[in-house]
């Protein structure tokens, strides 16, 4: 299934949110992402889930449609691309999806060079650039 081989393609487990009130569909749905390699992260409310998501808790979002509170515009506005009509300096691209890359390896630099297609000296480089090695 997809989510075993990405959690194995990526040697990290994905963690999966799912908000929903139904406890049985709940249950099933965290058992079968469990035995697939992933780490299920269950959240009763709107608000709870916000949470887990403005912490980066989550690689994939799983939402019961019969959720109370949920905002559906929100929810959509989230997974439209940015039309601003501004484009971004390459910098600021460039440096955000370095910081992301490291988030998504856990400050791994080796395999973060590796995803972005640059050699592990360029990387450091970058960090030393953006100033990202305070962060990470």
């Amino acid at each position: 299934m997809v989510f075993a081989t990405a959690s194995l393609a990526t040697g990290r487990q994905l963690s999966v949110l799912i908000a929903s009130e139904r406890e049985t569909l709940t249950r099933v749905l965290a058992e079968s992402l469990a035995q697939q390699g992933c780490r299920p992260v269950i959240e009763e409310t709107v608000a709870g889930a916000g949470g887990v998501l403005g912490n980066g808790g989550a690689d994939v979002v799983v939402i019961d449609g019969q959720l109370p509170g949920v905002q559906w515009e929100s929810v959509r506005a989230a997974f439209e691309p940015d039309r601003s009509g501004h484009p971004e300096p390459l910098d600021a691209v460039e440096k955000r999806h370095i910081a992301a890359t490291l988030r998504y390896t856990r400050g791994n630099r080796r395999n973060a060079a590796q995803i972005l297609g640059i050699a592990r000296s360029t990387l450091l480089a970058k960090i030393r650039k953006y100033g990202l090695d305070k962060e990470h």
